[in-house]
């Protein structure tokens, strides 16, 4: 049985399940990049006060299109904070001010967030699933591009 967009029902679950794993995991990448451009200090203040806002900008429109892509696949999305810390694998951080601590944070972040990409990838792909497929192969270009660029910066 296919739901109305021609996605088996059950990997349509699966992916619904796997995708509120995502959106859990970058509300809370989101809610800690808040707090590390709230209160980073030091020399690299100007710098990675704007370079966080920028991550959470991004991390922002990502949890709506995630949101979207579950109601599109016709599940329900999570959107309680109780929910999300029962579903995150993240860490939430608190009171970190150091730029390379921070830093060290958004490559932790970023690296459990594209493993569950490349698995919620590998499913869409098992279930020819275009737009998860699609979503998933753009988030994963720009997380390994941020990743190094994040490397590069702590060398």
């Amino acid at each position: 049985m296919k739901n109305l967009i021609g996605i088996d029902i059950e990997t349509a679950k699966q992916l619904s399940e796997r995708l509120n794993q995502l959106l859990a995991d970058y509300q809370l990448f989101y809610q800690n990049l808040r707090g590390l451009h709230w209160n980073i200090k030091g020399k690299d203040f100007f710098e990675l006060h704007l370079k966080f806002e920028e991550f959470y900008n991004d991390a922002i429109i990502k949890i709506d299109e995630i949101a979207e892509r579950i109601l599109t696949l016709e599940g329900i999305p999570l959107h309680t904070f109780s929910d999300y810390l029962k579903k995150t694998k993240l860490i939430e951080e608190k009171n970190v001010s150091h730029g390379t601590e921070g830093i060290k944070i958004v490559v932790s972040n970023l690296s459990s967030i594209i493993a569950l990409e490349r698995e919620i990838l590998s499913l869409a792909e098992g279930s020819e699933d275009e737009g998860t497929i699609s979503l998933m192969s753009d988030y994963i270009s720009q997380t390994e591009k941020t990743l190094w660029m994040l490397n590069a910066y702590l060398k």
